[in-house]
């Protein structure tokens, strides 16, 4: 574990960029916790996470926009995915460049319908830059503010294993009423 651990912190930052092209909240956390326990930079952590998640989303878009045909012939399995992600932007507009950093399943899809619309690549770049911004510090700080309650939970978890799981049961339970709250409201 503690090799692990070693090697997690020599090769974190190469993990994190690459993780973060296309996504990242998992690794942003996991370096937020590492940070908060001295092992990683938080600045910089933040700082590697922007920049690849800012550089993915746009290599996306610019992809697409090159590709259009052969991401077609892609997305011909993702049809309902690409036809939520355009709902979305029809709903809330811009917003959903900001939204799409936080929803699982929609991040990439995002630029990609957005590539093969007109939207105009330049605002798109603008709102990116701000949205990953916006993301690396909120994620990543909250990481480290909350990464000594997570690894004091793991310290208790050594002691009672069964804290672990009552905490997953509780999180999934909240979830479960979160999404059968918002399906009430839609009927």
């Amino acid at each position: 574990m503690h090799d692990l651990l070693d090697q997690l912190i020599q090769y974190g930052y190469v993990i994190l960029f690459f993780y973060s092209l296309g996504g990242g909240f998992f690794a942003l956390a996991a370096a937020g916790v590492l940070a908060s326990m001295g092992k990683m930079d938080l600045t910089l952590s933040i700082g590697v996470a922007f920049a690849a998640n800012f550089l993915g989303d746009q290599a996306l878009l610019l992809f697409t926009r090159a590709n259009r045909h052969e991401m077609m012939n892609y997305l011909k399995k993702h049809r309902r995915k690409l036809a939520y992600s355009h709902l979305l932007m029809k709903k809330y507009g811009t917003w959903v460049i900001f939204l799409q950093k936080y929803i699982y399943g929609v991040k990439t899809l995002v630029p990609i319908a957005i590539g093969l619309t007109r939207y105009d690549a330049w605002r798109f770049g603008v709102l990116n830059l701000l949205a990953a911004a916006l993301w690396a510090v909120l994620i990543g700080g909250l990481a480290y503010v909350g990464g000594k309650s997570v690894l004091e939970l793991l310290e208790k978890a050594k002691t009672h294993p069964w804290i672990l799981p009552l905490v997953g049961a509780v999180i999934v339970g909240a979830f479960a009423l979160f999404f059968l709250r918002i399906g009430k409201e839609k009927r």
